[in-house]
């Protein structure tokens, strides 16, 4: 099944669009631009939500749910907010259909039944979130509100990706207020953080915390964090954001709470968010041309036991020593599934397993029986070796976290391979045509130049690195002053 993928080194975008489909992670809906997240690929997101759910509330953030829809005069209160995502909003301009009289059997939209106001379907939930909290915040006892919600967005797009880039996706947004400008920055940095240890220890993937441009900054944002990430392609990804949105959107609906001074002040507020997006860093990042690779905090099945038998009583005995095995595994809070299905070969669940990235396999047959002993395979390395039965609960725990570990690893070499020095425009542009990756060089801080090396390479400042030391230096493009380096690249 595996070896039908197209590679990535001959096409990797037909090799990431085939590997989506083929190891049933989604798939392509009726709906234009929409996708259809198939039962084994929602397993994977919900793992994602229930790591991701736990910091949340860790942290002192409760769950809430808005509604679908947002006024329009709320969506346009704050300016700059609505105005970058005016071009992405699918509106809602009436509230009924009704029989077509020109074509039996049809509907058409009842041209009587116009809304009086037109609702946007939320591209992001700011506005109603906000409109929502002026009712909810009356004093300094009210704050911090860390509110956080599970949903679904609409931004209209014209060219869709399974799960990089769709017109409906799942994420989660955090929307909190504070009483101070100090608190809700220290907010917005704790959530990059939250964010960054989840990519690194959970997912496996390396990221560099830094600041956007003012470009880039999220609409209506004072600062937008982010988290990025490198694909197998050299392309960064944006892995997740965090914004410290000052007093933009208290002012836009007045939201403002009494000091303990007595003192009627605007409260500072931040929003966060990552995506079913993460679904596709997690293919690009470490899946090969077999198929998916997963790391085993992540993976729905850690383990699967084949059974390799020629008659019912073969199987019988096997199932014995394989049950007694995925018991072991479990009371070691090991996610196990034994696939005693006569309906498929070994050979052919070999290869669904592997094109589906469960860390581990372990097949059993009538010689193993007898020697005590099973065939451990790895999914990362391809590698099999023959393990005594017993204490493989123990074997199989401690190899869990090295895959794990040497996933990560094996990123990171890739990633810090591929940032790259330069001093010349001449090498930027070679460095991305030939090696691609994060380009690490001097910026003058304007947009003019920003823009202008956009146009000429199709490459953005993907972040200004949190962790970078202050460097005086020359732009890249014009030789101006610059007082850090930024990374640039090519981007999904």
């Amino acid at each position: 099944m595996g070896k039908s993928l197209t590679s990535r080194k001959e096409d990797y975008s037909k090799w990431y669009n085939e590997l989506v489909v083929k190891a049933d992670l989604a798939e392509n809906s009726a709906v234009r631009g929409c996708m259809t997240i198939k039962p084994y690929g929602f397993a994977i997101w919900e793992k994602m939500q229930a790591e991701l759910d736990k910091k949340f509330k860790e942290t002192g953030h409760e769950n809430a749910y808005f509604p679908l829809f947002v006024p329009k005069s709320l969506f346009e209160a704050e300016e700059k907010n609505a105005e970058g995502f005016a071009k992405e909003c699918a509106v809602v301009t009436h509230y009924r259909l009704q029989n077509d009289p020109d074509r039996p059997g049809k509907l058409r939209v009842d041209p009587e039944a116009k809304l009086d106001e037109e609702l946007v379907v939320r591209p992001t939930s700011e506005a109603l979130i906000w409109n929502t909290f002026k009712g909810w915040i009356e004093s300094y006892r009210d704050l911090p509100l860390k509110i956080n919600q599970w949903a679904n967005v609409v931004r209209w797009e014209m060219r869709t990706r399974l799960f990089l880039r769709t017109t409906e996706f799942l994420w989660q947004e955090g929307h909190t207020a504070h009483a101070t400008k100090k608190e809700a920055i220290e907010e917005a940095e704790l959530i990059n953080s939250l964010y960054a240890d989840f990519a690194e220890n959970y997912l496996a993937i390396p990221v560099v915390q830094g600041l956007k441009s003012e470009s880039e900054r999220f609409a209506g944002a004072v600062e937008t964090y982010c988290i990025e990430a490198m694909m197998q392609d050299g392309k960064a990804l944006q892995a997740g954001t965090s914004h410290f949105l000052g007093e933009n959107f208290a002012k836009a609906f007045d939201v403002k709470f009494t000091s303990d001074q007595g003192k009627q002040e605007y409260v500072w507020a931040t929003s966060w968010g990552v995506s079913t997006r993460l679904m596709g860093a997690l293919v690009m990042t470490h899946s090969d041309d077999n198929g998916l690779v997963l790391p085993p905090n992540l993976a729905p099945i850690q383990v699967v036991i084949v059974p390799i038998f020629k008659n019912e009583e073969q199987l019988q005995l096997i199932s014995e020593k394989a049950n007694a095995i995925a018991d072991a595994l479990k009371t070691k809070g090991i996610r196990v599934k034994f696939d005693n299905r006569t309906t498929h070969k070994p050979g052919w669940k070999f290869a669904e397993y592997e094109l589906k990235g469960i860390p581990l396999r372990i097949a059993i047959g009538p010689k193993d029986l007898e020697k005590g002993s099973v065939e451990l395979a790895r999914r990362d390395t391809l590698s099999k070796t023959f393990e005594n039965q017993e204490g493989i609960e123990d074997l199989v725990e401690n190899l869990l976290k090295e895959i794990q570990q040497e996933l990560f690893n094996k990123a990171k070499t890739f990633r810090d391979d591929h940032i790259t020095e330069v001093d010349s425009f001449e090498d930027f542009k070679e460095t991305l045509e030939n090696k691609g990756g994060f380009i690490s060089a001097h910026w003058d801080g304007t947009t003019v130049t920003e823009e202008k090396i956009k146009d000429i390479t199709k490459a953005t400042i993907r972040c200004i690195p949190l962790e970078s030391s202050k460097e005086s230096g020359k732009c890249v493009l014009t030789g101006n002053f610059s007082s850090q380096r930024v990374l640039f690249a090519k981007a999904y």
